[in-house]
C-alpha cells in the first residue's frame, strides 16, 4: 500500500512562521517514537485485567483494538505529512475549523501531554520501588529521575534523544519478545478451553478497557515537519509501528492467557514480570520493574519531544507565552521542553504533598486527549480526500462511541477551554491580537 493510496497528492504545506528546522528524523527514529509513544506502561497491567475480564477471548479483544487503531493511525499520519507542523492537531484544527478551534484543540492537547509527565515517570516509580522494597514515597523520587534523564535528552537535540529512544524502544521490544518466547514452555492447552466465559460483552467491555492502549498516534505528528523525508517516512513508519505493537500486545496476552497468569487485581498488575521472571528464572517484580523504567523513559522522551515542539507553535499563533517558540543553538524549543518538563516535576510535587496516585489523575488527561481526537479525526474528515477520509471517518466514529465512557470527566475541557479562551483574549487585548472568533 503506498503512500499515495493513503495522503492526498499534494505537497506539504509547512505552516507561516515555522523554524528551519534541520530534518534528523529518519525511518528508525520514527518507528522508534511511535513504539515509545504508544507502548506505555498500561502494557505492563492491561494484559492480565483483560484477561480477567474477557477470559481467553481477550485475545480477540486486543486484535479487534489493534485493527481498529489503524484507521487513528493512518488519519494523523496523513495529516502529518499533508500539513508537517510542530503545531500537529492544532494545525489541522486550525484550517479545518479556524484559529479558536485550532488554539484550543493545541490547548487540550499540551495540557494533557504535560501531566502525563507526572503519571508516566510515576508508574515506572512504582516498580521500581516495589522491586527494591522501599517505601512508595521513594517512588516519586525516581519519578523525578526519569524525567529528568528524559528532559536532558531532549534538550541536547532530536539526534540524542532519538538515538536515545532507538535503544529503549529496542529494549522494550525485546524484552516483551522474550516474555512470549519464555511462557512457550510453560503455556497449557487446557488454559484456553473455556475460551469466552463472559460471552461477547465481555470482549466488547474489554475493548473499550482497551482502547487508550492503542493511543499515541497523534505525538509524532507535532514532529513531522523535521523527518527527513516525511512523505516517504511517515505511512511507513506508522504502518511498521502498528505491526509492531499489535505483534508484541497479542504476544504477551497471549503468554498471560497460555500461563494462567490472571484472575487477581495482584496478580494482575505484575502479569507480564510474572510471565518473564518465571520463564527466565528471576523475581516477577524485577522484571517487571525493568519493564516498567525502560518503558516509561522512552514514553516521557517521546512525549516531552512532541508537546515541547506543539508548544512552540502555540507561543508562535499566540495561544501560549511568545518565549515559547524561540529555539536554542541546537534548534531545539528548549522553554518548552522546560515547561513541559516543569509542569510534569510540579505535578510529582504535588502529587506527593496530597499523596495522589496516578490513579487519581489519570482521568484528567485522559478526558483532554479523547476530545483532542474528536477535534484531529473530524479535520481529517474535513480536510483530506479518498482512502485518507475513509480512516478519518471511521477513527472519528470509533471515538464518538467511546466518549460516553468519559462523561465523569466533562468539566476538564470545559474548564481548560475556558481558561485559553481568557489568555487568548486578555493576550489579545494587550498586543492588539484578534480576539476568538
Amino acid at each position: 500500500m503506498s503512500s499515495a493510496e493513503q495522503t492526498p497528492t499534494v505537497a506539504p504545506q509547512q505552516e507561516p512562521g515555522s523554524p528551519p528546522t534541520r530534518h534528523r528524523i529518519g525511518f528508525g527514529q520514527a518507528v522508534a517514537l511511535y513504539v515509545g509513544a504508544v507502548l506505555g506502561a498500561g502494557v505492563l497491567v492491561l494484559p492480565g485485567q483483560a484477561a480477567s475480564m474477557a477470559g481467553p477471548a481477550s485475545l480477540l479483544s486486543w486484535l479487534f483494538m489493534g485493527l481498529l487503531g489503524l484507521p487513528l493511525a493512518m488519519t494523523f499520519a496523513a495529516l502529518a505529512t499533508r500539513y508537517p507542523d510542530a503545531g500537529g492537531i492544532a494545525t489541522y484544527a486550525t484550517r479545518a475549523f479556524g484559529p479558536t478551534a485550532g488554539g484550543l484543540a493545541g490547548w487540550f492537547y499540551f495540557t494533557a501531554g504535560s501531566i502525563g509527565q507526572t503519571i508516566v515517570p510515576l508508574t515506572g516509580g512504582y516498580y521500581v520501588a516495589t522491586a527494591l522494597r522501599i517505601n512508595q514515597s521513594y517512588a516519586f523520587l525516581i519519578a523525578a529521575a526519569i524525567l529528568a534523564l528524559a528532559v536532558g535528552a531532549n534538550l541536547v537535540g532530536l539526534r540524542l534523544s532519538g538515538r536515545v529512544q532507538l535503544g529503549l524502544a529496542g529494549g522494550v521490544a525485546l524484552l516483551l519478545l522474550a516474555a512470549t518466547l519464555a511462557a512457550i514452555p510453560h503455556v497449557k492447552a487446557d488454559a484456553f478451553t473455556s475460551f469466552a466465559p463472559h460471552g461477547l460483552s465481555g470482549v466488547a467491555r474489554t475493548a473499550v478497557v482497551l482502547f487508550f492502549a492503542f493511543a499515541g498516534w497523534e505525538a509524532v505528528a507535532h514532529l513531522a515537519g523535521e523527518f527527513r523525508d516525511v512523505r516517504r517516512d511517515l505511512t511507513r513508519a506508522t504502518l511498521t509501528t502498528v505491526v509492531v505493537v499489535i505483534v508484541l500486545y497479542l504476544g504477551v496476552s497471549f503468554a498471560v492467557v497460555g500461563t494462567g497468569t490472571y484472575g487477581n487485581s495482584e496478580l494482575d498488575r505484575i502479569a507480564v514480570g510474572q510471565v518473564l521472571g518465571t520463564g527466565l528464572g528471576f523475581s516477577a517484580t524485577v522484571a517487571a520493574a525493568v519493564l516498567a523504567t525502560v518503558i516509561s523513559l522512552g514514553t516521557t522522551n517521546a512525549f516531552i519531544a512532541a508537546v515541547s515542539r506543539l508548544g512552540y507553535a502555540l507561543g508562535r499563533d499566540g495561544w501560549l507565552p511568545r518565549p515559547l517558540s524561540r529555539l536554542s543553538t541546537r534548534e531545539v524549543p528548549a522553554n518548552g521542553v522546560f515547561l513541559v518538563g516543569g509542569i510534569g516535576a510540579a505535578g510529582l510535587l504535588v502529587s506527593y504533598l496530597g499523596s495522589w496516585g496516578t490513579e487519581d489523575i489519570v482521568g484528567i488527561p485522559s478526558s483532554l486527549v479523547l476530545v483532542t481526537y474528536l477535534i484531529g479525526t473530524a479535520a481529517g474528515a474535513r480536510l483530506l480526500t479518498g482512502r485518507a477520509r475513509g480512516y478519518a471517518v471511521i477513527a472519528l466514529v470509533l471515538t464518538l462511541l467511546v466518549t460516553p465512557f468519559a462523561t465523569s470527566y466533562a468539566l476538564v475541557p470545559v474548564i481548560v477551554a475556558a481558561v485559553a479562551l481568557v489568555y487568548r483574549w486578555a493576550k489579545g487585548k494587550m498586543s492588539g491580537l484578534p480576539k476568538p472568533s
